[in-house]
């Protein structure tokens, strides 16, 4: 299936866990801009509430199939919005989760993937073991940190999307590194705004 066209205003933070893509995304929506949360976290918060199978540790195929239905939903929620929204992850996360567990891709995740598209930019956190921390969602050590990092941006460059590594820097260093992005793309668009 041929890839659909770009979508110049949705930006992606992806990476592993634990790199501080969540602490970013928190500072761009103090800063008034548009977040669309984690899939992955939400939906292991929902199924601990209530002892479901859709968590990755019980059911990893399942787990990607409510994160696919969240992306979705949450991508066609935000092309209703005239103003960049910053997503943590997106759809080819969950592609690399898969690969990454040794699960086969079904294919109508890569034709989600392929069709339901981010701007050609992809901002990825890479692993930094000076922030890495485990939590109660996040129980991976930090060399599995690194394998997702690896899976998660491979998955992103099959989708034919342009990685940009945000620096290992303070939370105002990389907002500003990665506002300074999106207003460079956003206006050497045809018809594009300085305006995020």
């Amino acid at each position: 299936m041929p890839m659909t066209k770009t979508n110049e205003r949705l930006f992606v933070v992806t990476g592993g866990p634990g790199a501080g893509k969540t602490t970013l995304l928190t500072a761009l929506a103090a800063a008034g801009h548009r977040v669309a949360p984690e899939a992955g976290r939400a939906i292991i918060r929902d199924q601990l509430a209530i002892d479901g199978p859709a968590l990755p540790w019980r059911d990893r195929a399942l787990f990607a199939e409510l994160m696919l239905s969240f992306d979705m939903r949450s991508q066609g929620e935000a092309k209703a919005s005239p103003a960049a929204v910053f997503f943590d992850r997106g759809i080819p996360d969950t592609v690399g989760y898969l690969r990454l567990c040794g699960l086969e891709v079904p294919e109508h995740l890569d034709r989600a993937a392929r069709a339901f598209r981010y701007a050609r930019i992809v901002f990825a956190a890479p692993p930094w073991r000076e922030i890495y921390a485990q939590d109660a969602e996040r129980k991976q050590d930090f060399a599995e940190a690194e394998r997702t990092y690896d899976a998660v941006t491979a998955a992103y460059r099959d989708h034919g999307y342009e990685l940009v590594e945000l620096p290992r820097a303070d939370v105002a260093t990389r907002t500003a590194f990665v506002l300074e992005r999106v207003a460079s793309i956003r206006v050497s668009l045809p018809g594009g705004s300085d305006t995020i």
